[in-house]
């Protein structure tokens, strides 16, 4: 058997975890009639919004066209509307986006807390929100090896 670093554990049990939680959020918000990726989206929207498809796009982990296509159908559905201004199309809520991600959130939040909060101690939830940090930061600077 091949031997694993304790880094490549630690990601394995990472990239397990988030697996696991994005396949429970999905189910969690059918409630809501919305996917994870959505919720996130819509997030980002009620926190920056008006913004740009490519300033959206920084923000969240979807891929150009997988923002195209979720953009869409959001429209669609009537959540997100998109403005013309000159050359700049920007995005925002509507009413009924504002509403459905108010109601959502609270339960999306308080669900994902509970991962934590039924198993970490405060004290063991405050060092994984410490490391955890540092490793996001860490990995926004992080430069690919040479080939």
């Amino acid at each position: 058997m091949r031997k694993y670093t304790l880094g490549s554990l630690t990601w394995i049990r990472m990239m397990r975890f988030t697996n696991q939680s994005n396949q429970l959020s999905n189910e969690f918000l059918k409630r809501f009639d919305i996917t994870t990726a959505q919720f996130d989206v819509l997030i980002q929207i009620k926190t920056y919004a008006p913004l740009t498809q490519s300033q959206l796009a920084e923000k969240v982990i979807v891929t150009q066209g997988g923002m195209s296509r979720m953009l869409t159908r959001l429209e669609k559905e009537g959540l997100i509307e998109r403005k013309q201004n000159w050359k700049t199309k920007t995005i925002s809520l509507t009413a009924k986006g504002e509403q459905m991600i108010d109601a959502a959130t609270p339960s999306q939040l308080q669900f994902q807390s509970s991962f934590f909060e039924e198993v970490l101690t405060e004290e063991e939830m405050k060092t994984l929100n410490t490391l955890m940090s540092k490793i996001e930061k860490h990995s926004r600077d992080k430069k690919l090896p040479p080939a």
